[in-house]
């Protein structure tokens, strides 16, 4: 039996622009859920200095590993805050506590991978559109969002 491949990859140039471009955050979809059958999501998220980010919280569909590429990240890993620094690595499976957030006063780069491919995407569009359009959720109509979304605040 022969078997072949077929033409299928999918090419993203450096120079694309983010598809997220905020104050304090730059947000690349690599690979989205969508781009990869439901497979994995990848994500390059570039923060401003002091730029901040989530609170604790957990998903319970998928994991969440985040490499660092440049700069120091504070990671929390549900028990500890760490100072990740190039090249190191956190992995959270499904139901894991993290957070994370820059609070340095240089840039910061890392990388997010969800797996299997959630659409994270749509959650992260809807949340800055949430905020451009200066629309205030409630407590209970928030809540109602992140569960949505399969994003659950510790």
């Amino acid at each position: 039996m022969s078997f072949t491949g077929e033409i299928s990859a999918t090419y993203r140039p450096a120079a694309t622009p983010p598809e997220l471009s905020g104050p304090n955050v730059n947000t690349r979809f690599l690979a989205t859920g969508t781009t990869t059958g439901g497979d994995f999501g990848l994500f390059q998220w570039d923060m401003n200095p002091e730029a901040g980010g989530p609170a604790a919280h957990y998903h319970k569909t998928f994991s969440e590993s985040f490499y660092i590429l440049d700069g120091a990240v504070r990671l929390f890993d549900g028990a500890n805050w760490v100072t990740a620094v190039k090249g190191d690595y956190l992995y959270v499976p499904p139901n894991g506590i993290h957070a994370f957030r820059n609070e340095s006063d240089e840039f910061a780069s890392m990388l997010i991978l969800f797996a299997p491919g959630a659409p994270r995407e749509k959650y992260f569009t809807e949340l800055v559109e949430i905020r451009e359009t200066g629309r205030q959720l409630s407590d209970e109509e928030y809540a109602e969002f992140l569960a949505s979304h399969d994003q659950y605040m510790v």
